[in-house]
């Protein structure tokens, strides 16, 4: 049997490698010479029960391998599509796409690795990567799922913008939040979609309530885009790339000083200063927003240590409602003059 195996493999045209296991003494190393019959090139000796060989033989079956598909660095928009295993992040990219490039199955954690698409159609340009689903640590319990969550996170950390997909069918889980908050600590920007809305049952106050629920469950951070969707109807599929691009937009709009200030100073100055406290009073003197890949602001006061945290939650909503900076995080700087 092994020479019928080996005269099917010589018979097509990729690299063979043999081994032969269960070599554990010098005796067997002897005998491997009735092995070169089978004409497949050099034997490679191993044990696998205590590992023996097995370096050697890995070596000889990865010197072939190509380096495989480079992330992509044309500077275009990254959106990452991400979500817990089998909310639809596959079936999306390939329905978007035009191509079955993610395996799409009904078995959850098909995907393994993360998988970059370049969409260039109907005015959109961006660079898709699909993600494998993002379980909870305490189910991931092989080595190549972990390696396709880290693979994910990775994903998460290089995008713009992240489709976070949650199956309507399911609702909002804690991993969805867990998933929302590790974006929202990156600074990416975030578009939750609700897919397979074509499997809930619906009166006329269901999406209403499913977006409330959504919102208050994911507040502080509230303000972002919700759209739901059915991918294998191909409903809204488009407002999902639209909302992704403002977004995008949203993340990377500057304004200049000038305009902050002429704009949100009478207001933190004379409408709604800061509260005393500690009897002391809180003075801003001018904003500036910095330069950094999303929306950062410092407002350069006397005595910043005073400034509490609903105040700069105040100050955030001003800014989200004058300059429209839907679906993305932002950080307050309260800093000495």
């Amino acid at each position: 049997m092994d020479e019928d195996v080996a005269a099917m493999l010589r018979k097509q045209p990729k690299p063979v490698v043999l081994a032969v296991n269960k070599v554990d003494n010098a005796e067997q190393m002897n005998a491997l010479g009735e092995f070169y019959a089978l004409g497949l090139g050099d034997p490679y000796p191993i044990a696998g029960i205590t590992g023996s060989g097995t370096g050697e033989l890995l070596d000889a079956l990865v010197k072939d391998f190509s380096e495989g598909e480079p992330e992509p660095d044309d500077g275009l928009p990254r959106i990452a599509v991400v979500g817990r295993p089998n909310v639809g992040k596959s079936s999306f990219i390939n329905m978007i796409t035009g191509e079955h490039r993610s395996v799409v199955t009904p078995i959850a954690g098909t995907t393994r690795d993360s998988v970059y698409s370049r969409y260039n159609l109907f005015g959109f340009d961006f660079n898709f990567v699909d993600t494998a689903g993002l379980r909870k640590k305490q189910k991931v319990t092989e080595n190549l799922e972990f390696y396709s969550v880290l693979r994910s996170v990775r994903a998460i950390e290089a995008a713009d913008v992240c489709i976070l997909m949650l199956d309507a069918s399911q609702g909002l889980e804690q991993q969805d939040l867990n998933i929302f908050s590790l974006i929202q600590r990156n600074h990416k920007g975030v578009v939750i979609v609700v897919n397979k809305w074509d499997l809930v049952e619906k009166d006329h106050n269901t999406h209403r309530d499913f977006e409330q629920l959504i919102r208050s469950r994911i507040a502080p951070f509230d303000d972002v885009p919700i759209v739901f969707t059915s991918v294998i109807n191909k409903q809204r599929i488009f407002k999902v790339l639209e909302t992704a691009r403002a977004v995008h937009e949203a993340r990377s709009r500057r304004i200049s000083t000038a305009e902050l200030n002429d704009a949100l100073l009478p207001i933190v100055k004379e409408q709604n200063p800061p509260p005393a406290y500690k009897g002391k009073w809180v003075k801003i003197k001018y904003i500036t927003q910095l330069p950094t890949p999303y929306p950062q602001f410092v407002f350069f006061c006397n005595l910043p240590q005073y400034v509490r945290d609903p105040y700069k939650r105040f100050v955030e909503n001003r800014l989200r409602e004058m300059w429209d900076f839907h679906g993305v995080p932002m950080t307050i700087f309260f800093r000495a003059k």
